[in-house]
């Protein structure tokens, strides 16, 4: 540590009058991001830009925070428990204590978690763990001042590609890149019809232009995944998020097409075929998945999907154990009691659970369905049960997704206001 009384073995953290002793080495390397940045601090201003005030003759660090927060914040990271909201303290007051200290809700319990989304949505209240004038005081550290302008640099690029409202530059990034996907899909669906078919089949030149075109989609999208990826905070974490493999699915079907085309051959027995090459090219479907990045419905769908896995996974669970009955019954009262006027359409129970799943999603296609007494009761009894199955997890769903909704919205609007003030200054 550069800055502090010389001599001193230890430091004191005073946080709302609980005084904590850490010793210099320990504070080097503390959890905690804000407690670790006292280390690199090489004056009093810089400590003061940290903390809310400095005593020298104590070495002792004060933090005008909420103590009992603080106490809970400080048993989780060394490793005493996990991390649930004090007792009688507002959930966004003690969130509010956790983005101050460098801790994010992800650090919460799952059912502290859920208890914060909805508070925030009542609330229409929404934070970041981004700290603003973070890249500022990153120059108090060692060999800050070299490296603000290079970080400043990427994160208004990151910000630029990923964050479609951030930024003038990023809202015409964004148009053009959702240009793309709209011809990319324009020139799909116009290759399966039969009239373009035949034309480029007499006129070699329309199919080379649609090829072409396909090439330069292709090409841009591959050059805004590569930038990306190389301005990205995290590299593991860039290519597990679900976006980032939808973009390489897009993607490596053409090259695949490309490298089969180079090294089959135009008349190979592969080629001829086409089946492989056909599946490749319709892969470019999950293109239109990209217009996730720049509309909030398709990243509210995502997020929604993404937080209630759990009662997806239960509704799920619901329809496997009903079609599992009713399929059973409907096949045996359609065609296991009475071998002389059973109904073909039920001979199996996988066959039943076809006309299962659609009559308890009031779908009713009218394929198949039962000729007896009993087995049109036991329809009418599979419909039913449908709609109060399919009923009860869509509550926690419709919730999820209002306060997903809002918690974009919000991002969304913020990101706008930072755009406006760029634009006027």
């Amino acid at each position: 540590m550069t800055f502090g009384r010389s001599g001193a073995a230890s430091v004191v953290l005073n946080v709302g009058g609980a005084r904590y002793s850490l010793s210099r080495e320990l504070l080097k390397d503390f959890p905690l991001r804000r407690v670790s940045r006292l280390h690199g601090c090489r004056s009093e201003r810089d400590v003061l830009e940290v903390c809310d005030d400095y005593d020298r003759e104590r070495n002792e660090y004060f933090f005008d925070r909420h103590s009992e927060a603080f106490g809970f914040i400080l048993l989780y990271v060394r490793g005493h428990g996990k991390l649930r909201f004090a007792p009688r303290m507002c959930e966004l007051s003690f969130y509010n204590e956790m983005i101050y200290w460098g801790l994010e809700g992800a650090h919460l319990e799952y059912c502290c978690q859920r208890r914060l989304d909805d508070r925030m949505s009542d609330t229409y209240t929404f934070y970041t763990a981004e700290e603003p004038g973070t890249l500022g005081r990153d120059e108090a550290r060692p060999g800050g001042a070299e490296a603000a302008p290079s970080r400043r640099w990427l994160e208004r690029m990151r910000r630029t590609f990923e964050e479609p409202t951030s930024s003038l530059a990023a809202q015409i990034l964004a148009s053009v890149s959702v240009v793309f996907v709209i011809v990319s899909m324009v020139v799909l669906c116009a290759s399966t019809l039969p009239d373009w078919r035949a034309a480029a089949a007499d006129n070699r030149s329309l199919d080379d232009r649609s090829r072409i075109i396909e090439a330069i989609c292709i090409g841009w999208f591959t050059a805004e995944c590569i930038v990306r990826f190389i301005v990205s905070k995290n590299k593991c974490e860039f290519v597990k998020r679900p976006l980032n493999i939808i973009d390489l699915l897009a993607i490596t079907p053409y090259y695949i097409s490309v490298l089969m085309t180079v090294f089959t051959g135009e008349n190979s027995q592969l080629q001829r075929a086409g089946v492989t090459l056909r599946v490749l090219r319709m892969m470019r479907i999950f293109w239109v998945i990209k217009l996730a990045r720049h509309f909030i419905g398709l990243q509210t769908l995502g997020l929604t999907l993404k937080r209630c896995y759990r009662e997806m996974v239960m509704l799920l669970v619901f329809i496997c154990v009903a079609m599992a009955i009713f399929s059973a019954l409907s096949q045996l009262l359609e065609h296991g009691l009475d071998l002389e006027t059973s109904n073909k359409d039920f001979a199996s129970i996988p066959a039943a659970c076809w006309w299962v799943i659609i009559s308890m999603t009031t779908v009713g296609y009218g394929d198949m369905y039962p000729i007896t007494v009993p087995g049109r009761i036991l329809g009418g009894v599979c419909v039913v049960s449908g709609i109060v199955l399919l009923a009860l997890p869509i509550t926690f769903i419709y919730h999820s997704f209002v306060q997903c909704y809002h918690e974009l919205k919000f991002r969304s609007a913020r990101y706008s206001r930072s755009l406006s003030a760029e634009f006027l200054n």
